[in-house]
């Protein structure tokens, strides 16, 4: 589903936008505004955030929005109640949560996964989880039709790259650089062949995430890739400019 639905859009755009979102950051009620402020500037595909006390993946700005969001009572049954809620709202919208293997754990991989899918979910993002490792997962999510998003890095050998691939489903989350979220990302000859590395192992689309920040960086890759996705930034703009920011930046991104 998750696959169809992006090709498709990608039938007549040059590429995808995708927005992340620390769910309950700074508030559920900030998260409404921000959905529906980047739907109406371009946004295809959100990621929500389920917040987590041990964001591993993360650098520090992601990584205090979890925190934060915590703090102000963030829960994932919170976090299923606003995604089904974004996703009747907004239905030509994909959503996918992302989230640490520990939060499914918690509630059922099973359960959690049937929740998802009843809220409208689309595809499951879980960084720490290696396809090994999933096997209750990655059956939860067949049955469901929920695409199973695996992580692809520089470190990564072909050989590791080709293996992810077999269970990836929806699309290949692939990472522009080593290290956390949040360090720019050096837009260059060495990523342009590092994402060629990814083309080779896959046959889904492309999503490149870390370390975008701006207009320039988007430019540097849109040819190559089939999903822009932008996390930090956009964390950043909100606390300074609110969603009013949020949505100039992804505006401009395709200007």
């Amino acid at each position: 589903m998750l696959e169809d639905n992006i090709r498709k859009q990608l039938e007549t755009k040059r590429f995808l936008l995708m927005p992340h979102l620390v769910l309950g950051y700074p508030s559920y009620e900030e998260n409404r505004k921000a959905v529906k402020t980047m739907i109406e500037a371009g946004a295809e595909i959100i990621e929500l955030q389920i917040a987590f006390s041990e964001p591993m993946a993360d650098g520090p700005v992601i990584l205090r929005a979890n925190d934060e969001a915590l703090k102000r009572g963030a829960t994932v049954a919170k976090s299923m109640a606003f995604a089904k809620e974004m996703a009747s709202a907004f239905p030509e919208t994909m959503f996918l949560f992302m989230s640490y293997y520990n939060i499914l754990f918690a509630q059922g991989v099973a359960n959690f996964v049937d929740k998802a899918k009843e809220a409208g979910i689309q595809g499951l993002i879980v960084p720490d989880l290696p396809p090994e490792e999933g096997a209750d997962y990655l059956a939860a999510c067949k049955k469901t039709g929920l695409a199973p998003i695996f992580i692809s890095t520089p470190t990564n050998t072909e050989e590791r790259l080709k293996y992810v691939a077999q269970y990836a489903g929806g699309m290949a989350y692939c990472v522009g650089r080593k290290g956390v979220t949040g360090i720019k990302t050096k837009m260059d000859d060495a990523l342009l062949d590092l994402i060629e590395r990814y083309r080779k192992a896959t046959k889904l689309p492309i999503a490149l995430g870390f370390g975008i920040q701006g207009k320039e960086d988007v430019d540097a890759i849109a040819d190559h890739v089939d999903i822009v996705v932008i996390g930090t930034k956009l964390v950043q703009l909100h606390d300074a400019e609110g969603v009013e920011g949020v949505g100039k930046f992804l505006k401009d991104l395709r200007s």
